[in-house]
């Protein structure tokens, strides 16, 4: 499991730049789905922060979303002037570094555009996984847009 190592490696190293690596959170157990994070976590599974990716043309980006959340095919279009259309796992894999149910906005191999949906704005703190399935770390909403280098909120779940 090298990728997994150095996927949860590269989000340790990012945020040992701002002294925060203890923040990370390693469980025994799968936090892959939305619910199993919850469970783990003991949080209602809404405060789960998701991490989607995306292609607008050829650029990727992600967008982290409210774990209940989900995309709305229309508000999604209107905001991006485009169909949303997912990253397929190998593309989610080559882009961020991280495979599926540990994908994060942090520790990224190179900068992606990273959007907050507005789903996530009812919860003080959201946990999103940290670049493994058995990683997350726990971030109030205003060190999420810091640390995820957000490039803006956006509303785009029904």
């Amino acid at each position: 499991h090298q990728e997994r190592y150095m996927s949860l490696k590269a989000v340790k190293d990012y945020f040992a730049k701002f002294d925060m690596e203890d923040r990370i959170i390693v469980l025994e157990r799968s936090t892959a789905t939305v619910e199993d994070a919850a469970r783990e976590h003991d949080v209602d599974p809404d405060q789960i922060g998701k991490t989607l990716a995306f292609k607008l043309d050829e650029t990727p980006i992600l967008v982290v979303v409210a774990g209940k959340a989900r995309i709305d095919n229309r508000k999604y279009k209107q905001h991006f002037s485009r169909k949303a259309k997912m990253l397929n796992p190998d593309e989610v894999l080559q882009y961020t570094g991280h495979a599926i149910g540990g994908v994060c906005p942090f520790g990224l191999p190179a900068p992606l555009p990273v959007y907050l949906d507005i789903s996530i704005q009812k919860h003080r703190e959201i946990i999103p996984a940290a670049g493994d399935r058995y990683s997350a770390i726990r971030l109030s909403i205003a060190e999420l847009e810091q640390y995820a280098r957000s490039s803006g909120w956006v509303d785009v779940c029904g």
